[in-house]
């Protein structure tokens, strides 16, 4: 199972739209997950019709209509792996402790927030990823998503990609 993870896209704020290789990479997988700061109900829209599944949550700086139809958490198991989504975690420094209290029954938690791509493992062998963000490098020297691959109820391949500059 091929997984396309993505947040903090800020449309139309930061981008008018998401780079093509993203683009191509959420339609050739099986599941997309966005990990909030959607900011436009259009993006959800787009991507809800151009993915073959969709797991979102809101973020901060998504207003009541996204509020309305995402949730601040999301819960699923895909082949399974029992992954959660938030956006938010707070500060880095005791986040997987925090995290593995927070989500003790889950095997990977997608976050996002800080824009800055995150792979590390807390104790008790949770996951954690934060794609960081296809439009807003912040400080980070490219925008990026992830891709992964669940088999057996693990993941293979996590793979960052670095989105050419415009």
């Amino acid at each position: 199972m091929r997984l396309v993870l993505t947040a903090d896209t800020h449309l139309p704020k930061r981008a008018r739209d998401l780079p093509g290789p993203l683009w191509a990479a959420i339609e050739d997988a099986d599941v997309v997950i966005h990990a909030g700061d959607w900011v436009d109900e259009a993006l959800l829209d787009a991507m809800t019709a151009r993915s073959r599944r969709l797991i979102g949550v809101y973020g901060n700086n998504d207003g009541p209509a996204l509020r309305a139809r995402l949730p601040e958490v999301a819960r699923v198991e895909l082949g399974g792996l029992r992954v959660a989504v938030v956006h938010e975690t707070g500060a880095r420094t005791g986040r997987e402790k925090r995290c593995a209290e927070r989500f003790p029954d889950v095997d990977l938690l997608v976050f996002g927030h800080s824009h800055i791509p995150w792979d590390t493992e807390a104790p008790g062998g949770l996951r954690l990823l934060n794609p960081g963000s296809p439009t807003d490098r912040r400080s980070q020297p490219h925008a990026t998503y992830l891709t992964t691959e669940v088999r057996a109820g693990r993941l293979s391949k996590v793979e960052l990609h670095r989105i050419p500059p415009r």
